[in-house]
């Protein structure tokens, strides 16, 4: 009587948990090993030593789809799996298209719907406007990597649940105080296009300036004139 209460019982918890859409937390660490041997401390990308690893990424990508975030996953678990599946996508894309001098030429970079997320099929576009942007995160602009050089830069670690406030600060301090992406003084600033593209984003507590002030040393203030900078579509590669 016994074993079948247990039997039961356990066959309840696996339906219940694919009735609410529950699964298992995904383990980052092959993107995470991808990302250590592939890219170096500046974010600078080896696309060509990439291909060696190409069934790896492949099957990370796919492993993603196959086990989509569950109803019941915290925001950092959410945050973790769709800025790695973007990253890791990203990556995808540029191999399929090597090689390339920017992400650009290849045709509907963001449109283009193949990512498969459970039963869903998205774009980056998708993952970036429709689910990352409407978590109200604005960090996740310096942790998402376009395969540009004037892109946040593609860290060489995989994001997790655990440490994701932590790794959004750093990445944020470190875009801002990258002399390559944004040029900061007391009466002017001279910022990233990221900052006027999803303006709506960064400034719902303020102004730009107020948003990045927090992050540097450099005493902004109210006075302090606002000017972006052009991008460089140039792909992130060694």
């Amino acid at each position: 009587m016994q074993l079948y209460s247990y039997t039961f019982l356990l066959i309840f918890s696996l339906f219940s948990n694919l009735v609410n859409g529950q699964t298992n937390k995904i383990d980052h660490s092959s993107w995470d090993t991808l990302l250590k041997t592939h890219v170096d401390a500046n974010g600078n990308v080896d696309y060509e030593g990439f291909f060696k690893d190409t069934i790896t990424l492949s099957n990370y990508i796919s492993e993603l789809g196959s086990n989509p975030t569950s109803n019941t996953a915290n925001k950092n678990e959410k945050l973790a799996y769709y800025i790695n599946l973007y990253n890791a996508a990203t990556v995808q894309l540029i191999l399929d298209n090597y090689p390339t001098k920017s992400i650009k030429n290849i045709v509907k970079p963001w449109d283009k719907q193949w990512i498969k997320v459970g039963n869903k099929t998205l774009s980056l576009g998708d993952i970036e406007h429709k689910i990352l942007r409407k978590m109200e995160e604005p960090r996740i602009h310096f942790a998402i990597n376009c395969a540009s050089f004037s892109c946040p830069i593609l860290k060489n670690e995989a994001f997790i649940a655990s440490k994701m406030e932590a790794q959004l600060e750093q990445a944020t301090k470190d875009f801002i105080n990258d002399p390559k992406r944004n040029i900061l003084s007391i009466s002017k600033i001279e910022i990233s296009q990221i900052f006027k593209w999803f303006k709506k984003d960064f400034t719902t507590k303020g102004t730009i300036v107020d948003f990045i002030k927090p992050y540097t040393t450099t005493n902004l203030s109210k006075k302090t004139s606002v000017k972006y900078l052009d991008y460089n579509w140039s792909l992130n590669e060694k």
